[in-house]
């Protein structure tokens, strides 16, 4: 395994794995207007793309892409490149190619089709990690594998597999599993495989018995499984079991304390009211029991344990998506946008709904429970810091689908949160990059990039100026991305709420 010194010797640069090594030398390629596109005689438009003298992040300046059938067939210096006849020519001198796009690690989707796939790849996400998966995840990633839906490549959890009683049982009319034991968690994963899962989705409240049966079974189905790490389950536990990945910093929190035993005991008396009507007033009873706690654990920080415990995460390869936007949306409440511009892009029925539950996310909190959770907030992106100096891979997920973050936009504001936490630009990009493209084995060659302004290198909120996206081969130059957006706020604004079921965000309660 590596060396903390070797992991961080490993991030220090973007590698641009997306792009196939470079073939031999060639003709010069000729240039044409920039961002307009050619059609070169004797093939249909289309049947072949050219991207030209742009900047590749990780392998360099004045750069050639070719692309065919939605495949990356070459790349290299765009004097040694020659362009095939038939090809529709881009020239992007003074542009910036993301290969690969951005992975979105971490989304709850849940609302109109012709609104929220379309979102991701307009805003550079190509690739997302479904973390509560149902039957429309899957409907969606077949019409965008057939060319009928513009949306990301899906990666799909399981439904949530959850000990008794979960928070959101009976709640969102999305499913949720409980088990109680090791024979009822296996049978859980063997429903999620069957179920066309691609990872299992582990929760807050399973017992050690059932964490460790789902682990196992998991092994044996060929699946693997990320998530919460259960609030009676030491984090090290888990990451020896193989957990792929450990969403949010609430368990990082309480697990770095010098009093950790008394902190979980102070968890464990943490109730919630059956009773109470629904799962977001559930939600909000336990996230202002929480916080207590949570502040004990920060006052009794150690950072000998912190350090031990963030290696062995290092050592076992397990990964931490931090998803800093929910953090920062629940406890900086005074930062937030009420009126963001984004908001335009999601019907009114699922924006009008977040005042409401962050007022009673909120309720009752005095001047000083306030001044506590900011400090809270601001020993999270210590937490982050000291995750990426041990060498923890991090990955960028937003927990889209809570209030106040818009599908794709959000991926955005997540990176500038990864680098305010201290990361290196480099390894901010890394975490939306290469980071997760290898987690998920995604193939090199899918043609996928995104094409900037301006270099993220050098100022990671150049994300944002976005030129052109290229999804699965799809080229979405500047006047087509910002056409359909512009079709996706009309539809959004058009959009109805559903006749049954939840409207109000996810929140992931830990």
């Amino acid at each position: 395994m590596p060396t903390r010194r070797e992991a961080l010797a490993a991030s220090a640069a973007l590698t641009g794995g997306a792009l196939l090594p470079a073939a031999a030398a060639a003709t010069a390629v000729p240039r044409v207007a920039p961002g307009r596109a050619t059609f070169a005689s004797g093939q249909r438009p289309g049947g072949a793309i050219a991207l030209t003298h742009a900047t590749v992040l990780g392998v360099g300046p004045d750069h050639t892409v070719l692309i065919r059938d939605g495949r990356i067939t070459r790349t290299g210096r765009s004097a040694e490149v020659p362009i095939p006849r038939g090809t529709t020519t881009y020239d992007l001198t003074g542009k910036y190619i993301v290969p690969g796009g951005f992975v979105e690690a971490h989304v709850h989707n849940n609302g109109p089709e012709s609104v929220l796939p379309p979102l991701f790849p307009l805003n550079g996400v190509t690739t997302v990690r479904e973390m509560w998966g149902g039957p429309v995840h899957h409907e969606w990633r077949d019409k965008v594998r057939a060319g009928k839906l513009l949306g990301p490549r899906w990666v799909i959890a399981s439904s949530i597999i959850d000990g008794r009683s979960s928070v959101w049982a009976n709640g969102t009319g999305e499913r949720v599993v409980e088990v109680t034991d090791a024979p009822s968690a296996r049978r859980a994963v063997r429903e999620a495989k069957a179920s066309g899962a691609d990872f299992v989705k582990v929760y807050s409240r399973l017992t050690p018995e059932a964490y460790e049966a789902i682990a196992d079974e998991s092994r044996r189905q060929g699946l693997r499984h990320a998530g919460h790490c259960p609030d009676t389950l030491p984090i090290a536990r888990a990451s020896d079991a193989g957990q792929q990945s450990i969403e949010h910093l609430h368990a990082l929190l309480l697990a770095t304390s010098a009093r950790e035993s008394e902190i979980r005991r102070a968890m464990a008396k943490v109730r919630i009211d059956p009773t109470l009507g629904t799962s977001f007033e559930r939600y909000a009873s336990w996230f202002r029991q929480v916080h207590a706690v949570e502040w004990q654990a920060m006052r009794t920080y150690d950072v000998g344990r912190t350090r031990a415990l963030f290696d062995r995460l290092a050592v076992n390869g397990t990964r931490v998506v931090p998803t800093l936007t929910v953090h920062h949306s629940l406890e900086r409440t005074d930062q937030l946008h009420p009126n963001s511009p984004e908001f335009k892009y999601l019907p009114d029925w699922m924006t009008d709904y977040w005042p409401t539950i962050w007022s009673a996310l909120t309720a009752g909190r005095t001047a000083q429970d306030t001044a506590r959770i900011h400090q809270i907030y601001e020993h999270r992106l210590r937490l982050v810091a000291e995750l990426h100096r041990a060498g923890v891979q991090l990955l960028a997920g937003t927990d889209t689908g809570t209030g106040y973050a818009v599908p794709g936009f959000s991926l955005h504001h997540e990176l500038e949160l990864l680098a305010k936490a201290g990361l290196p630009t480099r390894d901010v990009l890394r975490a939306a990059t290469t980071a997760p493209a290898r987690m998920l084995g995604l193939p090199t060659d899918r043609a996928d990039l995104l094409v900037l302004d301006a270099d993220p290198r050098t100022d990671i909120r150049h994300t944002r100026r976005i030129d052109s996206v290229l999804v699965a081969g799809r080229y979405l130059d500047r006047a087509e991305r910002l056409r359909l957006l512009a079709d996706v706020a009309r539809a959004a604004a058009a959009s109805k709420p559903p006749g049954t079921g939840a409207v109000g965000p996810h929140i992931c309660v830990h």
